[in-house]
């Protein structure tokens, strides 16, 4: 286990990434963050302070330097904007739609998103407007799907298809790092017929900084289509919403931050524009300002319970440790913030899908995607908790963790069934449970849910917001806090180098891209250097041919999709001066990268 250090935030680390000679060569959502350089030697708590502080700098006050965020003058404005083109649409659905589209997280977020506002849309007695597109269908929900990320033709032919014979479609592009090709060609086809479609595009990083590099098939970059797109925005054509949150906590995981800010800002846009579509509530600049801020307070409720939060953490790490698993149970849509999260740990991690798992209460019809039922696709698409009784529960013993999420709108009881099943095969189970001030009804049977767990965090909001609203303060104290244990989960189990997932899975080429700044800033080696090292470990040889050197990067990450331990192999061999051979014997002997390497330098 980690001792740790005594850890504490300083003003000027909160903001030392925004200088401008600050990692220069870097877009801010692959800069590492000052406040996490240590985070791979922090014990359970202090890894939660620190995730704390830095998930704290998406709310930071604009101070009009370098980059525009969440509350600054232009980004509120857009943001009511945008809600202004939902309104329209909400007021007249006839022929119309709102679609978000989005590759990994984001498109995972574009669907939660889409469902909890076609909900209140039928509870309304309306016509459901929304639409969600993720890279790789539904299968991607679930699991990682990284080619179709790369294809901008797939991207445009799926859009077609959902907005077939719609004459009025707000198109939501979300691409956190202003990078996905998949994206991009839906951007780029929404450009080819303003007639029909407004292109919205949500990322974090300032336009300068989009990618640059070739696309395949394509004849611009993402960087050419933000320029396009800023030039019709001049015109009201198109809307670029791009606030800088900060670097992630682990260098490019923007599943954290960047999937949290997507989550606030398009909850924003949307709930302000039902506001005024329904209720006569006029869309404001104050208004909108006042729900940003309000997240901010749901992140300070939630990290208000490090001391809860501590134990999860440490459960899963040392059941990671052990080579066994966590699972989390869950019901409605924060047992769905469950899957993602389970889901993000494999492409971020290079975790076994069986590592971190999700199930839901219902299975996919809770779910109720697209595409339907998956379950036939594999064990990794089981998601209900029959599933996982038949499925896990059988072979689960004392170093699994298992972890119950719901909220007091769930069934209780049913909680407390499931809870006795899983005591009978662990007893290291936790419970997760959000409720409203002041509501005693579900108390009786939340003390049999207590007595069956290790540990049990009640998070408690207040009792005068709206249900709906209070449903997506649930969502994202949920998501921030699974984030913290999955995680801090890998950190502990040394996943981590530094603050960089050294781990990262190079499935498509932006995750390549990746790898290779990666091993170049870790290792301090030449660009040549660190692709040859890295083709070294993706064909598994010290001897590069003429075919693999002449290969494009379509063809490398085709290969290393069978490979593991990709990154850190290379860089054990960059620091070392080793073989490929000498690579593998001291990463068995040292799991955490970070002793491999000390290991071999003493």
């Amino acid at each position: 286990m980690h001792a740790g250090r005594e850890w504490t935030c300083s003003p000027a680390a909160m903001h030392a990434w925004e200088s401008p000679d600050y990692e220069p060569s870097l877009p801010v959502s692959e800069k590492s963050n000052p406040l996490t350089r240590d985070i791979d030697r922090a014990s359970a708590s202090h890894i939660v302070r620190i995730l704390q502080a830095t998930d704290a700098q998406m709310f930071q006050e604009d101070t009009g330097a370098t980059y525009k965020r969440l509350v600054s003058k232009q980004v509120v404005e857009t943001l009511m904007e945008v809600a202004e083109k939902v309104e329209l649409i909400l007021k007249d659905p006839r022929d119309s739609l709102v679609v978000l589209s989005g590759c990994g997280t984001s498109g995972r977020l574009a669907f939660l998103i889409t469902s909890d506002f076609n909900k209140a849309l039928r509870e309304l007695n309306q016509s459901p407007v929304y639409r969600y597109i993720i890279a790789g269908g539904d299968r991607a929900l679930l699991s990682s799907q990284e080619a179709p990320e790369d294809d901008p033709e797939l991207g445009a032919l799926s859009l077609k298809k959902v907005c077939e014979g719609k004459k009025h479609v707000l198109f939501i592009g979300i691409s956190c790092g202003l990078s996905a090709p998949f994206v991009a060609g839906q951007l780029d086809f929404c450009m080819q017929h303003l007639e029909v479609f407004t292109p919205v595009l949500v990322g974090f990083n300032p336009s300068h900084q989009a990618r640059d590099d070739p696309m395949s098939g394509c004849t611009f970059t993402f960087r050419s289509l933000v320029q396009r797109m800023e030039e019709l925005s001049k015109s009201k054509k198109a809307f670029l919403i791009n606030p800088a949150v900060g670097p992630e906590a682990v260098s490019g995981s923007s599943r954290m931050k960047g999937g949290s800010a997507t989550k606030i800002l398009l909850e924003v846009v949307f709930s302000a524009a039902h506001a005024a579509a329904f209720t006569n509530s006029p869309i404001t600049f104050k208004g909108i300002q006042e729900h940003v801020d309000a997240y901010r307070q749901s992140l300070d409720i939630t990290y208000s319970h490090t001391e809860g939060i501590t134990p999860l953490l440490e459960a899963a790490g040392q059941s990671l440790r052990h080579g066994k698993r966590v699972c989390y149970l869950g019901w409605g849509s924060v047992g769905i913030l469950g899957l993602i999260d389970a889901s993000e740990c494999n492409p971020t991690f290079g975790a076994d899908f069986e590592d971190v798992r999700g199930f839901i209460s219902g299975g996919y019809g809770q779910l109720n995607n697209n595409e339907g039922p998956l379950s036939s696709l594999g064990p990794d698409f089981c998601i209900s908790h029959e599933d996982f009784l038949r499925q896990v529960l059988p072979s689960l013993d004392d170093w699994d963790t298992v972890l119950l999420i719901y909220t007091h709108s769930d069934s209780v009881s049913e909680v407390a069934k499931l809870a006795l099943r899983v005591r009978g095969k662990t007893s290291n189970i936790h419970a997760v449970y959000h409720q409203v001030d002041g509501d005693t009804a579900a108390a009786v049977q939340q003390s049999d849910v207590n007595k069956l767990c290790s540990s049990s965090l009640k998070i408690t909001w207040p009792s005068s917001a709206p249900e709906s609203f209070l449903r997506m303060q649930w969502e994202l104290s949920t998501k921030l806090l699974l984030n913290a244990v999955s995680t801090g989960a890998h950190i502990l189990k040394g996943k981590i180098y530094q603050n960089h997932m050294i781990d990262v899975q190079v499935t498509n080429s932006k995750l390549y891209c990746r790898a290779l700044r990666l091993l170049q800033k870790l290792s301090g080696c030449t660009e040549s250097k660190c692709e040859e090292a890295l083709l070294r470990a993706i064909y598994n040889s010290d001897t590069l041919t003429a075919e693999i050197t002449s290969s494009d990067v379509g063809s490398h990450t085709q290969t290393a999709r069978n490979r593991t331990e990709v990154v850190p192999l290379a860089l054990v061999c960059l620091l070392t001066g080793c073989s490929l051979q000498e690579a593998e014997s001291h990463l068995r002997r040292h799991v955490i990268v970070r002793e491999a390497v000390a290991a071999h330098m003493s």
